[in-house]
């Protein structure tokens, strides 16, 4: 394989020991598979996905993004910019569009940058990561790395809403969304793909301020992936990981129920079956315990 390069944004939940710490351990794994080299924004800062929405401004929410672009655009020219969060990929993408919109809020963005000696042009695409699986290298091309099969594993594979709508994949239902499954496939698991709670919000905004109806999400969203067969869920999401796994407990302790269904990252699946080890792909940081999979990362 060529050597790919892309300006990487972590954002703020796959630091080293934040809560998404896991998610980046296995993209880089999944990644020194592929030959493709991450380069972290230099100086980066948060998207403002959670603050801005809640009282900082639309302008603010614009200005903070466009700074991130504009370090891209400036330190690692001609690469385009991708992100593993959800959430950050959602909302650094809707505020290029934006700017790239609307020639009076790129004045009034670029004036504030200026303060900071930085000027936005229009730089390179931002994508998810998922993006650039499927489209720069493709199910085939995906396949070949692959020396641990999942056979015998059964996926419900969880989009959630913030990589399926407004933007979505290239090619992919809005109501139905096949390409987590197609991952699945492609690494020997077998994908559920009547799993009817794939594109269902987590809940993951009203954890906090409605948590019944949050919980409610989850739990419809767990049990679905029993009522299917799963032996465990697959997210490209950070939030959809963390509320669904985490909440599971706290679902049982109210309602009685027995929840215990792990749930994982796409890249974790694909670094397992690639020959990554259970600490390479970060298995070793669910409070739900992946066991199958951490049984098959540990063979020799």
């Amino acid at each position: 394989m060529t050597k790919k390069e892309y300006a990487f944004y972590p954002g703020c939940s796959s630091q080293l020991k934040a809560s998404a710490a896991n998610y980046m351990t296995s993209v880089n794994s999944m990644c020194k598979t592929l030959d493709v080299k991450l380069t972290e924004i230099p100086d980066w800062n948060c998207c403002s996905a959670s603050i801005a929405y809640a009282g900082g401004g639309e302008l603010e929410r614009l200005v903070m993004n466009a700074r991130n672009f504009t370090l891209a655009q400036d330190h690692l020219p001609g690469q385009d910019i991708v992100a593993t969060c959800a959430a950050c990929w959602l909302n650094a993408r809707e505020s290029k569009e934006k700017l790239d919109g609307s020639a009076q809020l790129l004045a009034d963005t670029n004036e504030a940058l200026k303060m900071a000696g930085l000027n936005y042009k229009g730089s390179a695409p931002v994508r998810h990561m998922v993006e650039v699986m499927i489209e720069d290298f493709g199910y085939d091309e995906l396949k070949k790395p692959v020396v641990k099969s999942l056979e015998g594993i059964k996926f419900a594979g969880y989009v959630g809403c913030q990589t399926n709508r407004p933007f979505g994949i290239a090619g992919e239902s809005f109501e139905n969304p096949m390409y987590l499954d197609k991952l699945v496939e492609t690494v020997g698991g077998e994908a559920l793909t009547s799993y009817d709670q794939k594109v269902t919000c987590c809940g993951g905004a009203l954890a906090f301020s409605e948590p019944e109806k949050s919980q409610k999400q989850i739990r419809d969203i767990v049990e679905s992936a029993y009522d299917h067969g799963a032996e465990m869920i697959v997210t490209p999401c950070p939030l959809c990981q963390a509320n669904v796994e985490v909440y599971q407990s706290e679902i049982n302790r109210k309602q009685g129920t027995k929840l215990n269904m792990p749930v994982l990252y796409y890249s974790q699946l694909m670094t397992v079956a690639y020959g990554g080890s259970v600490k390479e792909a970060g298995l070793d940081g669910h409070l739900i315990q992946p066991k199958r999979l951490q049984e098959i990362a540990s063979k020799k």
